[in-house]
């Protein structure tokens, strides 16, 4: 297990996994494929950065058994599937595109540097030490899935189709109603999600609050999460058509975004100004257009621009 000495953390072993699987209910699962890999200390990284990503709370959560460094979800609530699931961010191409440069640090970044990243932001925690047993497990889980196939579903699409723009301004109103219909039967009336019997994380995660993503994760901005919510969203066991309208995606993703969320800003963000996404709600902006107009659209003159 760890020990925490100053910023560095020394293991002994590598914890065994828990039994239960955290991100998703009923989901497909790569776990026969890494079991059916020959004995070796790979195999048994690669098992353990799986479990870290299906139920990352368990071990760097709150009451995590290894650190407290996050705030109660799950790696796999955002990258469903231990993210091997199509159109919900999953990981097959990191291998082969990371390192890259990426215009919100404005920097070249490695895959340590956006696990971090999303540590901080989608996780509203602190960073893991790069040189720690988890982050080494999680890198390597990471780029081993790029060898994998789905023969549920073929082809893995990384991240989430982005939906073309409303003529319109996305509607926190119409949204509300979206969420009443659709979400409140796994995220609840006030969207705190449920959490796993022993508060070990969350089998439907909270989408607003301190326990939530917060303002710098990419979830905030509108189009990814109305990406994500189309293509995924309800929850189901198998992906077929989409269940919402790209409308119903957009004021639901409107909706959950005006909900309060934690306000932790990075002052480097976007150290090119022009280079900022039409639907990135702080401003300054290279045109004139306010963070209201930025933050729900209506987005066709801001793109062409």
């Amino acid at each position: 297990m760890g020990l925490i000495l100053g910023s560095v953390l020394l293991y002994k072993s590598i914890p065994n996994p828990s039994t239960t699987e955290n991100s998703s209910p009923k989901a497909f699962s790569d776990e026969p494929l890494l079991n059916n890999l020959p004995e070796s200390a790979k195999k048994t990284l690669l098992i353990y950065g799986r479990e870290l990503i299906i139920n990352t709370a368990a071990y760097l959560g709150p009451n995590g058994s290894i650190a407290s460094i996050s705030n109660g979800m799950n790696c796999g609530n955002c990258h469903l599937e231990a993210g091997t699931r199509s159109n919900a961010n999953a990981y097959i191409k990191v291998a082969a595109t990371y390192p890259k440069f990426k215009p919100r640090s404005g920097r070249v970044e490695s895959v340590t540097f956006r696990v971090n990243d999303c540590l901080q932001r989608s996780l509203n925690g602190q960073i893991l030490d790069t040189l720690s047993m988890e982050m080494m497990a999680i890198v390597a889980y990471i780029k081993w899935t790029a060898g994998i196939s789905r023969p549920d579903h073929g082809e893995i699409h990384p991240g989430t189709p982005e939906l073309p723009v409303l003529a319109r301004a996305a509607s926190v109103i119409n949204g509300k109603d979206v969420f009443r219909t659709n979400c409140v039967v796994c995220h609840g009336n006030n969207g705190q999600g449920q959490l796993l019997p022993g508060a070990t994380g969350y089998k439907y995660p909270p989408l607003w609050g301190d326990k939530s993503y917060n303002v710098s994760a990419g979830m905030y901005r509108l189009s990814k999460l109305a990406g994500f919510v189309k293509y995924n969203m309800p929850y189901t066991e198998k992906q077929g058509a989409p269940m919402l309208t790209d409308e119903q995606a957009w004021d639901v993703a409107a909706f959950v975004n005006s909900q309060p969320r934690g306000n932790k800003r990075f002052g480097s963000d976007w150290p090119e100004m022009a280079a900022k996404p039409y639907d990135y709600p702080f401003g300054p902006y290279a045109d004139a257009y306010s963070e209201e107009r930025h933050k729900y659209g209506p987005y066709g003159d801001i793109k062409k621009k």
